[in-house]
């Protein structure tokens, strides 16, 4: 590679192609909730510093994002409504992985949607046995349907290459409450400039900032309503701070 020049090999080429035809034909819809949000939501992720929002109570709707449900926990609630939690934390052995398992165990959620898992439902099943963690409903989220998320809110095609262009989980648990009803979203441990996570101090590198914080940015132009209830966020970002009243 030569500095200033990105490497782009032939399987990359053939990969975007492929996503961006299968796209195309697919037509894919977003994720839809079982029943549509008929108030604000609260999508809790894992970077070190969150607040639970001014105002919050029974009439809030909650998301957490893999391991932030300890955070959730520390508010009193029993379970939130919603997890959103990608594949490699059901058995992957990085330390995320391992850390985000550890934090669960033996804890519940409301619906769980699983992220790009391609193991089908008995497969999926056994892996969060193994680590005991509980669900009401259990469903899949392929890439297809995440990439039109991001398409039909933000108007942003991305084909998923790699990281750079894709966003956060925690930005698609916003997508996904906005598109399903969402009077507002309000973020909390979702930061674009942040690394580290509230659930182990190994202060490992966060990922996705560059087009978190596109879509963001798409979202408040769209006059999406969406909120941040952290401070630092709120400065540095422009995402509005939640005051209880949105």
């Amino acid at each position: 590679m030569t500095d200033g020049w990105i490497s782009v090999t032939f399987t990359d080429i053939k990969t975007r192609l492929y996503r961006r035809i299968k796209y195309n034909l697919l037509r894919p819809r977003p994720p839809l909730a079982s029943a549509p949000f008929d108030g604000p939501v609260v999508v809790v992720g894992s970077a070190p510093t969150s607040n639970r929002p001014a105002g919050f109570d029974e009439r809030f709707r909650v998301i957490t994002v893999n391991g932030s449900q300890m955070v959730t926990a520390k508010w009193g609630m029993e379970k939130p409504d919603i997890t959103f939690m990608m594949f490699n934390q059901v058995r992957g052995d990085n330390t995320n992985a391992l850390e985000v398992r550890r934090v669960l165990k033996g804890q519940r959620t409301g619906a769980l949607y699983v992220l790009l898992w391609r193991e089908g439902l008995h497969s999926l099943r056994e892996g969060l046995q193994a680590f005991d963690y509980q669900y009401d409903d259990l469903r899949l989220i392929d890439r297809y349907q995440r990439m039109a998320l991001l398409d039909r809110l933000c108007g942003l095609k991305s084909d998923e290459l790699d990281r750079e262009y894709k966003c956060s989980n925690g930005i698609y648990a916003a997508l996904f409450a906005l598109y399903n009803g969402a009077r507002a979203v309000i973020l909390t441990g979702i930061s674009p400039q942040a690394n580290g996570h509230v659930y182990n101090q190994e202060n490992l590198p966060r990922f996705h900032k560059d087009m978190d914080q596109k879509a963001l940015q798409a979202l408040r132009d769209r006059r999406y309503p969406i909120f941040t209830a952290d401070p630092d966020v709120a400065e540095l970002s422009g995402i509005p701070l939640w005051n209880g009243e949105g």
